[in-house]
């Protein structure tokens, strides 16, 4: 098989014919039908991934701002220019 309808997926790998295009009726039953398999979060988990998240994104924040505050002061002291006598 060459390199071309290996990413391209032209073929059907058992009998070495072309595939034959899914109809729109059928590619919408089968998304329909993955998506009664979803299991959906309840909204106490949701509350509890919204505050994880939360908590995570504030951290890092205050990570964030607090190198920038450090890099910014020692960048300032390195370019000042001042002799400091």
């Amino acid at each position: 098989m060459s390199d071309s309808s290996a990413v391209r997926g032209s073929r059907d790998d058992r009998s070495g014919e072309p595939r034959k295009r899914t109809s729109i009726p059928t590619f919408y039953r089968q998304v329909v039908a993955e998506l009664r398999k979803v299991v959906y979060p309840t909204q106490e988990q949701l509350v509890t991934y919204f505050i994880v998240v939360m908590v995570f994104v504030m951290v890092m924040m205050g990570i964030v701002a607090v190198l920038d505050l450090g890099f910014g002061k020692l960048a300032f002291s390195i370019f000042d220019g001042s002799d400091g006598v």
